[in-house]
């Protein structure tokens, strides 16, 4: 069984080499949500994640002669790090199994601390079950991403540091996935201040533990593609399910656009990049999916290592979102001097044209005429209906897309 002593021992052993990650206050989430809202920022540790802690934390303690063997792992991405970061450390072979579809950033990071990547699967669950086919092979030493003790007791030292910095805490939240965080979290907490609520976060496309409370064990589910890719896990862990349905006060579901976002939000008002899984807690914040208000709430925001790619399009949609970008269509006379005329209209109503596309031919577009495709940089929702609304009185015959 896991014991507080197995924790603060972890932590000990980690001294030096796992930051001890800074707790900010936001005052942008805390007026968003009506609590008084706090950031655990795991997305500044070491390889980009908590997941060095528990990964540092099993690797310390292997024997000798399992340490010789060599380890190995299987991770979306982050605990691939850790693990990959602490055997480096150790001078440990170590191989690490993962999806084919893991982010290049990810992949690219794990090979560069020295891990042989192996990619198989399509989801975390096929790589995982791949890792152990390949460790009975080779005879290598297994480091579960979630499903140990060990690993729980390193994820358990966030909260060690987070009752030290703020004592009177009321709520965490915490994503979960296969379980390994929120069960170290969740049990620390509550032998640390028992008052203290505790929540996991998981996304509604791959709800795990969710299914794993409603059956009382867990259970493999059909999931479908998910931002959140770090808590993409279709069956949690068995002792992770167990310290879970014990010491947390319950599990909420976020939905894909929520999670992107408040990737965004954290990117634009708080200057900090955080990936999907990272992003939940907030998110069930800002979307009223926890009901209380006046709280003093810490959130976990697991890991920072997001693909550049992935940012870039929740970006763009939250532009759109935002009613700051906006492309459309229209039909004009195929004569000099029709665009300029088109063009005049959208500068004197201070749109910005990112690009523009001419086409002569097409079923809508009869002889004589041009269909022209705009994107366009708007203020907000009002001052795209502006453009609307000038655009039919001058007699065009617009589509709007969004």
């Amino acid at each position: 069984m896991l014991t507080l002593t197995d924790i603060e021992q972890a932590r000990l052993k980690m001294k030096g080499i796992v930051h001890e990650t800074p707790l900010e206050h936001s005052q942008t989430f805390s007026r968003l949500s009506g609590n008084n809202v706090y950031m655990k920022l795991e997305n500044l540790q070491k390889t980009g994640s908590f997941k060095v802690r528990g990964s540092f934390n099993k690797i310390m303690s292997l024997t000798d002669e399992e340490r010789s063997r060599g380890v190995i792992a299987a991770s979306a991405g982050n605990h691939a790090q850790g693990v990959a970061y602490a055997s480096g450390m150790l001078h440990i072979p170590c191989t690490i199994v993962m999806p084919k579809g893991a982010p290049l950033s990810k992949i690219e990071a794990t090979k560069n601390y020295g891990a042989e990547v192996v990619l198989h699967g399509d989801v975390f669950d096929e790589s995982l079950e791949y890792a152990l086919e390949l460790q009975r092979e080779r005879g290598m030493t297994f480091v579960h991403p979630f499903d140990d003790l060990a690993v729980m007791a390193g994820q358990g030292t966030i909260g060690l540091e987070l009752v030290e910095q703020l004592p009177d805490v009321d709520v965490v939240l915490c994503p979960v996935g296969g379980g390994g965080l929120l069960a170290g979290l969740a049990f620390t907490l509550k032998q640390l201040k028992p008052s203290v609520e505790v929540y996991g976060v998981e996304s509604s496309a791959c709800p795990g533990m969710t299914a794993a409370l409603r059956h009382k064990q867990p259970v493999a589910i059909a999931a479908s593609d998910t931002i959140a890719d770090g808590i993409a896990v279709k069956k949690p862990g068995n002792i992770t399910y167990q310290y879970i349905e014990q010491y947390v006060d319950g599990i909420v579901c976020v939905e894909e656009a929520e999670i992107s976002r408040t990737m965004l939000y954290l990117l634009e008002r708080n200057k900090l990049l955080v990936e999907g899984s990272a992003a939940c807690p907030l998110a069930a914040l800002l979307y009223q999916k926890l009901p209380f208000r006046d709280k003093k709430v810490a959130a976990i925001l697991s890991g920072g290592n997001v693909d550049v790619t992935l940012i870039s399009r929740i970006i763009e949609r939250g532009l759109v979102e935002a009613g700051r970008f906006v492309t459309f269509t229209t039909i004009i006379s195929d004569k000099p001097g029709q665009l300029n005329k088109l063009l005049r209209i959208i500068a004197e109503l201070e749109a910005n044209v990112m690009s523009i596309h001419h086409q002569r031919i097409g079923a809508k577009v009869l002889p004589g005429q041009a269909e022209i495709h705009f994107s366009l940089e708007t203020k907000n929702e009002d001052h795209i209906q502006q453009i609307y609304q000038v655009l039919l009185k001058e007699g065009y015959d617009v589509q709007f897309y969004r």
